[in-house]
C-alpha cells in the first residue's frame, strides 16, 4: 500500500541522514560543556525519580513555547487541552511568535535564565543552545521509559543528540518545499516542475512578472535555509567543518546575485512589504496576502509541514501546489530533516512533568489525530500508520511530495549550526536589504559576510 511503503521509505531515508548527521554533530560539541549543563548527580536523580513514578500531586503549569503559524498555535492549544483533561492538575502556558521573533525572544529569555520549561527547538539552533548550557540531557528519560521511543527508529533519535547527550526529541521529518500559486499559473499557462534547475527558475520569475504582475520572494528575512541549500549545489555550506563560513566568495557571491537580477529586472518583491507584515506568518505570506499582485509573490521558500497552514490562509480559489525549491544539483541541495524538535530548558522547575509531555506528544494517538504532522510526520511508526487515513488532501499531498519526490533525490542535511550562528543569520538578513535598496552590490555583500561571519564564528570559539 502505498502510505506504507512511504512509512517505511521515509524512515529508511531518515537512518541515512540521521546517522550521518549524528556524526557530524558529535564531532563539534566539547565534552567539558556537556557535563556542565547538567552534574551526574542532577541526572541520577532525574533517573531515580522517573524509575520511581513519584508524583507530588501538586498542581504544575508548563510553559510551552514555539514559533509558526496560527494553525499551529490552534492545534497546538488543543492538543495542551486534552493533555491537561487527561493529566489532571498539569496546566499549560502556551507561548508562540512568528520564526523572526521567536529565536530573537528565545534568546533573551536563556540570557536571563526565564526560558520556558518546554522549548520547541531546531537543528540549525541545538548546538548553540547545548553550547551555552541551555538545555537538559533527556538521554536519562529515555533510559528510564519516561521517555519512549521503541517505535521511533534508532537513527531518527539521534536527530537530537550532541556529543554523549540527547538533548531533544525530533517530533517531525520534513523537507523543504517551494509552494507556489498554481491557480495563477495554470490560469497563464505557466508550467512548473520538480528539480527546477536556478535558470528554470529564473524563467519562471520573469515570465510570471511579465504575464500578470506578481513578484518573487527569495525567502527575504525569513532564515537562511534556501542560502544554504543553493551553496549545497556546489559542495559548500554556510558552515563549515572548521568552524568558519563554510562556502567561497565565488558562490556566495551569486547567490546574493539572485537579489541583484530580481531587483534590476522587476520581478523581485520590494522588501518595503515586509514592514508591513510579520516575517514568517503562513498568515502574512505574499503569496496569500496581499492587496495588489506588484505586492505579492507567486512562490514562497518554505518547508513541507508549512503546507497546510499554507492552504488554510490562501483565499478561496487559490490552490497550493508544492514543487522543489530550484537548484543545478538537486542531489547535493535537497535532504530530508528533522522538522522540529522539542527540548527541556535548565530553567524549568519541573523536568521530570516536562518529560511526560514529551512523551504524550510523541506516543499519544489521540494527541497527533489532532495535530496530524502540521510540524512533521510523526516520528513514532505505530502513531504515523494511525494518522495517515485521517489526514486531510493537503496532508495528503505531503506524504506523496516527500515519498514520491524528495526521497529519491536527497543526501544528508547539513550540520547543525555553530554557535554564533544567530548573529551570521543577522548579517546575511542586513546584506540582503542592503541589496534589495541598491545599496551594495553582490560582490561587496559576499565580501562583508566573509569578514563579519568569519568573526563572529571565531570570537564564539
Amino acid at each position: 500500500m502505498k502510505k506504507t511503503r512511504w512509512i517505511g521509505a521515509l524512515l529508511a531515508a531518515s537512518m541515512v541522514l540521521g546517522v550521518t548527521a549524528c556524526g557530524s554533530e558529535s564531532g563539534q560539541s566539547s565534552t567539558s560543556s556537556q557535563e556542565s549543563s547538567q552534574t551526574e548527580s542532577t541526572k541520577q536523580e532525574q533517573t531515580a525519580a522517573s524509575e520511581q513514578g513519584e508524583s507530588s500531586g501538586e498542581a504544575v503549569e508548563l510553559s510551552v513555547t514555539w514559533w509558526g503559524s496560527q494553525t499551529r498555535a490552534d492545534l497546538t492549544q488543543e492538543a495542551l487541552a486534552l493533555y491537561e483533561e487527561q493529566n489532571p492538575g498539569i496546566t499549560f502556558d502556551g507561548q508562540f511568535l512568528s520564526g523572526s521573533d521567536y529565536w530573537n525572544k528565545l534568546a533573551t529569555s536563556a540570557a536571563g535564565h526565564t526560558m520556558a520549561d518546554i522549548v520547541q527547538m531546531d537543528k540549525a539552533y541545538i548546538q548553540q543552545y547545548v553550547d551555552n548550557n541551555m538545555l537538559v540531557d533527556l538521554q536519562p528519560y529515555v533510559d528510564s521509559g519516561v521517555i519512549d521511543l521503541s517505535n521511533v527508529d534508532p537513527a531518527v533519535q539521534e536527530f537530537g543528540r550532541v556529543g554523549d547527550g540527547l538533548y531533544a526529541i525530533c517530533i517531525g521529518v520534513n523537507a523543504p518545499a517551494l509552494l507556489y500559486n498554481k491557480t495563477l499559473l495554470e490560469e497563464n499557462g505557466i508550467e512548473i516542475k520538480n528539480y527546477m534547475t536556478m535558470d528554470e527558475f529564473l524563467d519562471v520569475c520573469r515570465e510570471v512578472y511579465e504575464k500578470t504582475g506578481y513578484k518573487t520572494n527569495l525567502q527575504y528575512n525569513n532564515g537562511t535555509s534556501f542560502m544554504d541549500y543553493f551553496l549545497r549545489a556546489s559542495g559548500e555550506t554556510l558552515f563549515g567543518e572548521d568552524g568558519q563560513i563554510g562556502a567561497g566568495k565565488e558562490t556566495i557571491e551569486a547567490y546574493f546575485d539572485l537579489y541583484v537580477t530580481g531587483k534590476e529586472e522587476g520581478w523581485l518583491i520590494d522588501p518595503s512589504v515586509f514592514a508591513e507584515v510579520s516575517i514568517g506568518q503562513p498568515e502574512q505570506e505574499p503569496l496569500v496576502y496581499g492587496s495588489s499582485p506588484d505586492r505579492m509573490s507567486w512562490c514562497a521558500f518554505y518547508f513541507s509541514n508549512n503546507m497546510t497552514a499554507t492552504v488554510n490562509a490562501a483565499p478561496e480559489g487559490m490552490e497550493i501546489g508544492i514543487t522543489t525549491w530550484p537548484s543545478n544539483d538537486i542531489q547535493k541541495s535537497n535532504y530530508l530533516k528533522p522538522a522540529m524538535f522539542f527540548s527541556i530548558s535548565v530553567d524549568s522547575e519541573h523536568p521530570d512533568e516536562a518529560a511526560e509531555v514529551i512523551n504524550y506528544w510523541t506516543n499519544s494517538v489521540e494527541c497527533n489525530e489532532i495535530l496530524l504532522g502540521e510540524r512533521g510526520v510523526p516520528v513514532a511508526s505505530n502513531v504515523a500508520e494511525a494518522i495517515t487515513p485521517l489526514m486531510s488532501e493537503a496532508e495528503q499531498t505531503v506524504v506523496s511530495f516527500i515519498n514520491d519526490v524528495v526521497t529519491p533525490q536527497c543526501s544528508d542535511v547539513s550540520p547543525a549550526s555553530p554557535n554564533g550562528a544567530t548573529e551570521v543569520y543577522d548579517v546575511v538578513y542586513k546584506l540582503e536589504e542592503a541589496i534589495c535598496y541598491g545599496e551594495m552590490t553582490a560582490a561587496e555583500a559576499a565580501d562583508q559576510l566573509l569578514t563579519e561571519g568569519n568573526e563572529i564564528l571565531s570570537n564564539k570559539q
